[in-house]
């Protein structure tokens, strides 16, 4: 009897010593980059492309300010990416012409001109129906299939930031305008303490963490953003927080000159590679796209 009994036993231990695991603990093939935030003529045909990898292109920014002059507008949001290259019919083809490519669009980001671009709601329930309208036509104007959250100034407090937001994810999502959503939070306290209350209530709506690890202070070693990778994880528990890289010139973080693929690599190993973001193209283009394709390349290998 005992030795049937193991029999029996053996398939159950491999299935949730080794399988389980795996089914938990994951890595990704998706690649996100930002694009048309700083006007350097760039497109979406200029940027690497991997067939390998589930690519992303965020078009950066909406945001609920007017043109001109720049003031807050309550949820009704404007394109302040560079429309002039990035139009609708490139979104179209750019995905025709690449099927694992999707294309979004952050909302807010740093600044409005010279100004801080802050977070301002009159009321709840009028920025989150402006919002929707305003963000449905843009998203359906240009075919976008996702919307992520980057904004970094404030004047409404946690809470109300997080039922606007949380409410425009859900609503946009439940009417189909939308099949994914993401964040860009960094580490400082004010931006963490609205994200944070965002995850809290909303978190099974938001399906990527464009956690800004460039954010960090220069220099940091291979070791200290592993450990800053942890606290985040743990911070956004169950979501799926991505690395990050910025190109722009003389950037913080973790760079490819002090360890950056070789961190990459040993998440990896480990099964926590969730993904890489890029901020940004436009930085990039200045300087012959060095990394795009060695970080897909990573990406698509398979073990």
């Amino acid at each position: 009897m005992a030795i049937h009994k193991l029999f029996f036993l053996q398939p159950l231990f491999f299935f949730f010593f080794f399988i389980i695991p795996s089914i938990r603990s994951a890595n990704s093939n998706l690649f996100r980059e930002y694009i048309g935030a700083e006007f350097e003529n760039v497109r979406f045909t200029d940027v690497p492309i991997n067939s390998a990898v589930e690519f992303h292109f965020i078009l950066s920014f909406a945001i609920d300010y007017t043109t001109n002059p720049s003031s807050p507008t309550n949820g009704i949001f404007n394109i302040f990416w560079d429309s002039d290259n990035l139009t609708p019919s490139q979104v179209s083809s750019i995905k025709t012409k690449n099927p694992n490519v999707k294309v979004a669009v952050s909302l807010g980001g740093d600044t409005v001109g010279k100004d801080f671009a802050y977070f301002n709601p009159s009321s709840i329930d009028s920025w989150v129906s402006n919002a929707v309208a305003s963000l449905s036509s843009i998203i359906n104007r240009y075919h976008l299939d996702g919307i992520d959250i980057d904004y970094e100034h404030f004047k409404a407090d946690p809470e109300t930031f997080a039922r606007c937001v949380g409410r425009l994810i859900s609503t946009l999502k439940r009417n189909g305008v939308i099949s994914f959503a993401s964040i860009a939070p960094y580490d400082d306290d004010q931006v963490q303490r609205h994200y944070l209350a965002l995850w809290k209530g909303y978190g099974h709506l938001i399906d990527y963490v464009n956690f800004q690890f460039y954010a960090y202070e220069k220099g940091i070693t291979v070791p200290q953003f592993l450990d800053y990778y942890t606290n985040q994880s743990a911070n956004y528990d169950g979501g799926k927080v991505l690395v990050s890289l910025s190109t722009e010139k003389d950037p913080g973080g973790l760079t490819p000159e002090n360890g950056f693929f070789a961190a990459c690599r040993m998440l990896k190993r480990r099964q926590k590679l969730n993904g890489i973001f890029v901020w940004s193209a436009d930085d990039s283009k200045a300087r012959g796209f060095p990394y795009e394709g060695k970080l897909q390349s990573l990406l698509a290998i398979s073990h």
